[in-house]
């Protein structure tokens, strides 16, 4: 942590037979010094595409929804939607530019965090930029990908995101302190730490760094309403630590959907991550990552070994552009053994 600049962190791993380690480290707020604890609420960043792209699989199962149906079917505004499949926005296979990458999207975001950004301002930026590549011909990490999934769940079912989730995951699971907030409400449930970045938006894209020069600073109160379905929820550690195992083993979804989700594609060359239907194997432990400016997540679970391992920030990025998160969790992978092949688990997106 102070390494990385870490503030504070909170960590949970249930590995059976070897820990169970529940514990908060260092502090929540760096002006009074206090300690985070195992209730503080985060943000949780991309691990939100794990419970949207759930709730997508749910559909299937009901029959409301087809995984290789075009995405036409469902939006009628998407560039290319006849070709492009619903699985194909699960699997991160569309090509659909990434309106997070866009650099004047970054630079709004630095001038003015406290913006609201709507859905279809974001659409409009992906849908400014040619495709990256044709649909099904690569993978690339978007998060127009996630917003649209969000758009077809509450178009097939008539309801808002944030109800089909609670309705759908949150509450099944008991995950009562777990949630996606409305797009203009920035606020975080107390008790919460503050969120902490180094640099800017701009200076972290394409692989620069500014974090050194322009420093630490607190992004607490900045709007996610840019994130949505690809990046907004809430959550503790407990409930992650269930949500873990429960995506993992596909507890809401039909042996045959999870199958299909699990169906992993590479992301690049060894040792890189595979990307199934919004669900990532960091070489054998299925979860996801998350981050936007302020926190960073990893959840994971090793089937092989019953193991969840949950890390929560609050930074990011931190002060050498990276997530704490991934770096703490390959640490704890190594030492309790749960892969192979120990290694730092490598965001494959924010």
């Amino acid at each position: 942590m102070a390494e990385l600049g870490v503030p504070g962190a909170v960590v949970l791993v249930d590995a059976p037979g070897q820990c169970l380690w529940e514990t908060s480290l260092g502090t929540r707020d760096v002006t009074t010094n206090a300690s985070p604890t195992l209730g503080d609420h985060f943000r949780v960043g991309s691990v939100t595409k794990t419970f949207t792209g759930t709730a997508v699989l749910q559909l299937v199962d009901e029959g409301s929804i087809g995984l290789d149906d075009p995405v036409s079917k469902y939006l009628a505004d998407v560039p290319g939607g006849e070709a492009i499949t619903v699985r194909e926005l699960l699997q991160m296979s569309s090509g659909l530019y990434n309106y997070s990458e866009d650099p004047g999207f970054n630079a709004s975001l630095d001038a003015n965090p406290a913006r609201i950004w709507s859905p279809d301002e974001l659409l409009a930026i992906a849908y400014a930029h040619p495709p990256d590549f044709p649909p099904g011909a690569a993978f690339h990490y978007s998060n127009t990908n996630s917003i649209l999934l969000g758009r077809i769940v509450e178009t097939v079912t008539g309801n808002a995101l944030r109800d089909e989730l609670r309705r759908r995951i949150f509450e099944p699971l008991h995950m009562r302190d777990t949630m996606l907030p409305a797009l203009a409400d920035p606020s975080i449930p107390d008790p919460h730490p503050r969120g902490y970045m180094y640099g800017t938006n701009v200076g972290t894209l394409a692989g620069s760094c500014d974090a050194e020069p322009v420093g630490r600073h607190d992004v607490t109160d900045a709007s996610p309403s840019w994130t949505g379905a690809a990046g907004g929820a809430i959550s503790t550690v407990r409930d992650l630590a269930t949500w873990a195992r429960a995506l993992a083993t596909g507890r809401l979804l039909s042996a045959a959907t999870q199958a299909e989700r699990l169906r992993f594609m590479p992301t690049g060359p060894p040792p890189a991550p595979g990307y199934g239907l919004h669900i990532t194997n960091f070489s054998g432990i299925i979860g996801h990552d998350g981050a936007l400016p302020g926190f960073q997540t990893f959840v994971g679970y090793v089937p092989e070994k019953d193991a969840a391992v949950v890390i929560l920030t609050d930074v990011y990025p931190d002060l050498h552009c990276g997530g704490p998160a991934d770096a703490i969790a390959r640490i704890i992978a190594a030492t309790l053994g749960l892969i192979s092949v120990p290694q730092e688990p490598e965001p494959v997106g924010n």
